[in-house]
């Protein structure tokens, strides 16, 4: 139960805006008309997550992740931004298990990502990650890149793997190069076999870090559309980039991270108009 009376009123552009303690949740389940959310069951619940790295150069250690607590809606999308070396990859490798943690959990749903007796490999086949530098296979073709992981992982036979991989790459608009090494496709092309290799295994959940950093100006628009095609399709999705435009236009909520902590959280209309924090005013000058 709520404590309190909440006040739900509209502004000048019939958007809802709240008042009180839970105001700024409920702003949140309403920002993208037509999609459901579930505060109360979240699909990924972080919890005081602190991690630190002990240099040799340095006498105090280098907080990455500083007390992080957040969650994420099933079918939200939540776009990380940041200055370099702020936490943002960190923070979203230790969602699958990629980077360790020091203390705090994280459960992604329902299963306790920090707890040593999760098998994280079948918790990976849950949560698809896309990288800056694609990591594909250079010996196997788009479309064995697509199949092998099915195959290997889920126990697909090859037909249904292969069959599986050639709609993939149908719905990325590769087909035509099914039977391409990687070397012979373009950086945006890699990078769209790495998203259908990830969408084979049918995750719950996608984390993109810095999914277009990688790619020629040319091509980065062709991969913000299909980013953009999977967030209106209902795919619960994180995404670190420096591509404001997208977080903009996509993001149901924006996460500004420095030095390790949450210093900010808004929908992006209220983040981009209006930052809180000084620290958010002095990123966004800098960077618009």
């Amino acid at each position: 139960m709520l404590a309190g009376p909440v006040k739900i009123t509209l502004d000048t552009d019939n958007n809802a805006v709240t008042a009180g303690p839970v105001g700024f949740l409920l702003q949140r389940s309403l920002v993208r008309p037509g999609k459901a959310r579930c505060i109360s069951e979240p699909m990924i619940v972080i919890e005081k997550v602190c991690k630190a790295y002990h240099l040799k150069n340095r006498s105090e250690p280098v907080r990455a992740l500083d007390n992080v607590t957040n969650h994420i809606d099933r079918g939200e999308v939540v776009v990380i931004i940041g200055p370099s070396g702020s936490g943002k990859s960190t923070l979203l490798r230790s969602l699958n298990g990629l980077q360790g943690v020091d203390s705090g959990t994280i459960t992604i749903d329902g299963q306790i990502v920090t707890d040593k007796k999760t098998d994280i490999n079948k918790l990976r086949t849950e949560v698809g990650m896309v990288f800056q530098h694609f990591n594909l296979f250079q010996h196997k073709t788009a479309l064995e890149n697509i199949a092998m992981p099915q195959r290997i992982v889920l126990k697909r036979d090859r037909k249904e793997a292969e069959e599986i991989a050639h709609d993939l790459l149908r719905k990325v608009g590769i087909l035509d190069h099914a039977n391409n090494y990687p070397s012979m496709l373009s950086g945006g092309q890699q990078q769209r076999v790495a998203i259908a290799r990830s969408l084979a295994m049918k995750p719950k959940v996608m984390l993109f870090d810095e999914a277009t950093s990688a790619l020629d100006p040319e091509t980065v628009g062709g991969i913000l559309g299909l980013m953009r095609e999977l967030a209106a399709e209902g795919m619960t999705m994180i995404v670190v980039t420096h591509e404001m435009g997208f977080a903009r236009e996509a993001a149901d909520r924006v996460i500004f991270m420095d030095a390790g902590a949450v210093i900010e959280e808004n929908t992006p209309d209220n983040f981009f108009d209006n930052p809180q924090s000084d620290r958010a005013q002095e990123f966004l000058r800098q960077i618009l």
